[in-house]
Protein backbone atom coordinates (compact mmCIF):
# COMPACT_ATOMS: atom_id res chain seq x y z
CA UNK A 1 0.00 0.00 0.00
CA UNK A 2 2.83 2.41 0.80
CA UNK A 3 4.18 2.12 -2.75
CA UNK A 4 0.81 3.15 -4.20
CA UNK A 5 -0.13 5.95 -1.80
CA UNK A 6 3.32 7.33 -1.01
CA UNK A 7 5.07 7.45 2.31
CA UNK A 8 3.21 10.34 3.98
CA UNK A 9 -0.54 10.43 4.29
CA UNK A 10 -3.31 11.30 6.70
CA UNK A 11 -5.99 8.99 8.06
CA UNK A 12 -9.30 9.39 9.85
CA UNK A 13 -8.52 9.76 13.56
CA UNK A 14 -11.40 7.45 14.45
CA UNK A 15 -10.79 4.39 12.25
CA UNK A 16 -7.44 5.03 10.47
CA UNK A 17 -8.98 4.96 6.98
CA UNK A 18 -6.60 6.75 4.57
CA UNK A 19 -8.21 10.04 3.50
CA UNK A 20 -5.53 12.33 2.00
CA UNK A 21 -1.91 12.63 0.94
CA UNK A 22 0.53 15.06 2.49
CA UNK A 23 1.64 16.09 -1.00
CA UNK A 24 -1.90 17.36 -1.73
CA UNK A 25 -1.79 20.07 0.98
CA UNK A 26 -2.33 23.52 -0.49
CA UNK A 27 -2.39 25.43 2.81
CA UNK A 28 -2.14 24.76 6.55
CA UNK A 29 -3.57 28.14 7.58
CA UNK A 30 -7.30 27.43 7.43
CA UNK A 31 -9.83 27.40 10.25
CA UNK A 32 -12.30 24.55 10.74
CA UNK A 33 -15.12 24.03 13.22
CA UNK A 34 -12.76 22.55 15.82
CA UNK A 35 -9.67 24.69 15.19
CA UNK A 36 -6.89 24.51 12.63
CA UNK A 37 -7.59 22.89 9.29
CA UNK A 38 -5.70 22.09 6.10
CA UNK A 39 -6.79 22.81 2.54
CA UNK A 40 -6.20 19.81 0.25
CA UNK A 41 -6.45 19.55 -3.52
CA UNK A 42 -7.78 15.98 -3.27
CA UNK A 43 -9.33 13.61 -0.73
CA UNK A 44 -9.97 9.87 -0.92
CA UNK A 45 -12.19 7.39 0.87
CA UNK A 46 -14.66 10.12 1.82
CA UNK A 47 -18.37 10.57 1.20
CA UNK A 48 -19.52 14.00 0.05
CA UNK A 49 -22.78 15.10 1.69
CA UNK A 50 -25.51 17.50 0.63
CA UNK A 51 -24.59 20.96 -0.65
CA UNK A 52 -25.52 23.98 1.45
CA UNK A 53 -24.64 27.65 1.59
CA UNK A 54 -22.55 28.68 4.60
CA UNK A 55 -21.18 32.00 5.75
CA UNK A 56 -17.53 31.24 6.53
CA UNK A 57 -14.72 33.56 7.62
CA UNK A 58 -14.01 34.43 3.99
CA UNK A 59 -17.62 34.96 2.94
CA UNK A 60 -20.47 32.97 1.48
CA UNK A 61 -19.63 29.56 0.00
CA UNK A 62 -21.59 26.52 -1.13
CA UNK A 63 -20.03 23.57 0.70
CA UNK A 64 -20.73 19.91 1.39
CA UNK A 65 -19.56 18.08 4.50
CA UNK A 66 -17.18 15.18 3.89
CA UNK A 67 -17.28 12.04 6.00
CA UNK A 68 -14.99 9.06 6.32
CA UNK A 69 -16.26 6.30 4.02
CA UNK A 70 -15.54 3.63 6.66
CA UNK A 71 -16.83 5.05 9.97
CA UNK A 72 -18.93 8.06 8.89
CA UNK A 73 -17.02 10.60 10.98
CA UNK A 74 -17.36 14.14 9.60
CA UNK A 75 -13.80 15.24 8.78
CA UNK A 76 -14.39 18.61 7.13
CA UNK A 77 -16.01 19.90 3.96
CA UNK A 78 -15.64 20.31 0.22
CA UNK A 79 -15.88 23.74 -1.36
CA UNK A 80 -18.42 23.49 -4.17
CA UNK A 81 -18.82 27.18 -5.06
CA UNK A 82 -17.26 30.44 -3.93
CA UNK A 83 -19.23 33.62 -4.53
CA UNK A 84 -16.33 36.05 -4.07
CA UNK A 85 -13.96 36.14 -7.06
CA UNK A 86 -10.92 36.11 -4.75
CA UNK A 87 -12.09 32.80 -3.24
CA UNK A 88 -12.68 30.89 -6.51
CA UNK A 89 -9.40 28.97 -6.06
CA UNK A 90 -11.10 26.95 -3.29
CA UNK A 91 -13.74 25.45 -5.56
CA UNK A 92 -13.40 21.66 -5.72
CA UNK A 93 -10.90 21.64 -2.83
CA UNK A 94 -11.25 19.96 0.57
CA UNK A 95 -10.91 21.20 4.15
CA UNK A 96 -9.84 18.52 6.61
CA UNK A 97 -9.74 19.50 10.26
CA UNK A 98 -6.41 18.83 11.95
CA UNK A 99 -8.15 17.35 15.01
CA UNK A 100 -9.95 14.80 12.80
CA UNK A 101 -6.93 13.38 10.94
CA UNK A 102 -3.73 11.64 12.02
CA UNK A 103 -0.39 11.19 10.29
CA UNK A 104 0.46 7.77 8.88
CA UNK A 105 3.82 6.51 7.56
CA UNK A 106 5.86 9.50 8.77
Amino acid sequence: MEEILGPRLYSCYNCRNHVCLHDDIISKTFQGRTGRAFLFSHAMNVVVGHKEDRHLLTGLHTVADISCSDCGEVLGWKYVKAYDISQKYKEGKFILEKAKIVKENW
